[in-house]
């Protein structure tokens, strides 16, 4: 695959790394970005790798709480005008309703919601305002107290970033405050037994071709790689990151402190993971109004 300005500059703006640095790690995996970024980490190039994708579609999240039952629905949009649009969020907010009583994002759609399916509603919208939406994820948990929090709030219960969390003991105060954590600094997993392995067992790898880089013993190496994964663990999992009301404390030691015991949680934000190619608005319009 030949390699462009383009996806230079996008490995440059996601990784910190020099131009030539890019060019040379896009070259040498054949364009491949996710192997360039680890290629970069390896030869100790990247400042800043980011794990998560990057957010360039438009809607809303919206987030429901009943009855021991967290939900988090994200309902895209080709645009920011539209996701601010009132029969647009009230769509959404009764999407978030329905997504209570079902199990997974199929039943969802196929949910009844005023006698049309949520599918079929969602394609009358886009009939009415004019532009493309997706019904694309929910994520649900079950505790004793669930608590459900909105970062950048476009009106009630919905916004970019959504959480739901589950918790045993403790009050919804102290699940606010963890909710708020989870937006802020977006935890993979609860705890180290629910990291997904094959993510683990890739860092891992990832760590000991750096670590050989420095061409010390391998009985060294193995150490320092054993140091990094403690480190990995302890940046990836909501039980064993630094709480971000009070980082002296793990958010594990925190709950412990609080009577409480976190038992799940969901986190979703805006167009995660969603490329969408960046354009001006004034091109935007003149094209338009060529035809």
């Amino acid at each position: 695959m030949a390699v462009t300005a383009s996806m230079v500059k996008e490995l440059r703006d996601t990784t910190g790394a020099g131009m030539m640095d890019a060019k040379k790690a896009l070259t040498e995996t054949g364009g491949d970005m996710q192997a360039a970024i680890d290629w970069l980490r390896t030869k100790g190039l990247a400042t800043a790798a980011k794990k998560s994708g990057r957010t360039a579609a438009e809607g809303l999240v919206a987030v429901r709480v009943e009855g021991g039952k967290g939900v988090a629905v994200e309902v895209n949009s080709e645009t920011d005008f539209v996701a601010k649009n009132a029969d647009f969020q009230k769509m959404v907010a009764d999407i978030a309703g329905a997504a209570v009583n079902v199990a997974d994002i199929e039943a969802l759609k196929a949910a009844d919601l005023g006698g049309k399916t949520v599918e079929d509603t969602v394609t009358a919208m886009i009939a009415t305002i004019g532009e493309n939406m997706t019904l694309r994820r929910m994520a649900q948990v079950q505790g004793d107290t669930v608590v459900s929090y909105i970062h950048n709030a476009a009106a009630d219960d919905m916004g970019k970033i959504g959480v739901v969390v589950a918790l045993s003991g403790g009050d919804e105060a102290f699940g606010r405050q963890v909710a708020m954590h989870i937006a802020a600094v977006n935890p993979a997993a609860l705890s180290e037994a629910e990291l997904d392995p094959a993510v683990v067992e890739k860092e891992r790898q990832l760590q000991m071709e750096i670590a050989r880089e420095s061409g010390k013993p391998e009985a060294v190496i193995e150490k320092m790689v054993e140091g990094r994964m403690g480190k990995f663990v302890a940046e990836s999992t909501l039980l064993n990151q630094s709480f971000v009301i009070n980082p002296d404390l793990t958010v594990g030691a925190a709950a412990k402190e609080a009577g409480a015991t976190i038992t799940g949680f969901a986190r979703l934000a805006v167009g995660e993971g969603i490329e969408k190619k960046d354009e001006d608005f004034a091109s935007e319009v003149a094209k338009a109004v060529q035809g």
